[in-house]
């Protein structure tokens, strides 16, 4: 974990649509720290759109650029949302928990559902039934739980979320 504050990462995971992005925008601000989406880095660094990148490569490209995208994100330090499926490997999970807090961000499955149904950009939601979404969302909650220091309810509005993680990482660094 953080041996500093000033080089501590703070990872935020979580299903899709549990409130990453938006939580990690605030966090980094509150903190004066970089932010960086996991996902846009991906995007920049292959110079394609993520439906892209799995039309091209398949999923599991995608999976090794997350490993890539992580242990490059780890050497710089801020707030970084995951995306939805990067802390699912054992390997991720260990990179970001050596160099960083990592925190599983809590929400309920019809809460993400609502945000992310009929989402474009997110093949796998895009392409998934309700039930099936429930289902990967059923089978990963565990895997966020295991590959996270902290886990804090997605209950609340944003800047609540904010104001719980910020405890922890006072309390932590």
């Amino acid at each position: 974990m953080c041996k500093s504050k000033k080089c501590c990462a703070i990872y935020l995971c979580g299903f899709m649509g549990c409130g990453k992005s938006t939580v990690g925008k605030q966090l980094a601000k509150k903190l004066g720290k970089k932010y960086t989406d996991l996902d846009f880095y991906i995007v920049k660094q292959e110079g394609m759109k993520i439906p892209e990148i799995f039309e091209k490569y398949g999923e599991a490209y995608f999976r090794k650029s997350e490993t890539k995208g992580l242990m490059e994100l780890s050497e710089t330090g801020g707030v970084i949302a995951t995306g939805g499926g990067a802390l699912l490997s054992e390997e991720n999970g260990e990179t970001a928990k050596k160099s960083g807090l990592v925190i599983f961000i809590d929400t309920s499955f019809d809460t993400c559902y609502e945000r992310i149904k009929g989402d474009k950009n997110r093949p796998i939601a895009y392409n998934s039934t309700k039930e099936q979404l429930k289902e990967r969302f059923d089978y990963r909650r565990p895997l966020y739980l295991k590959n996270s220091h902290y886990a804090v309810s997605g209950k609340g509005s944003p800047l609540a979320i904010v104001n719980k993680i910020i405890e922890i990482y006072e309390n932590n660094t």
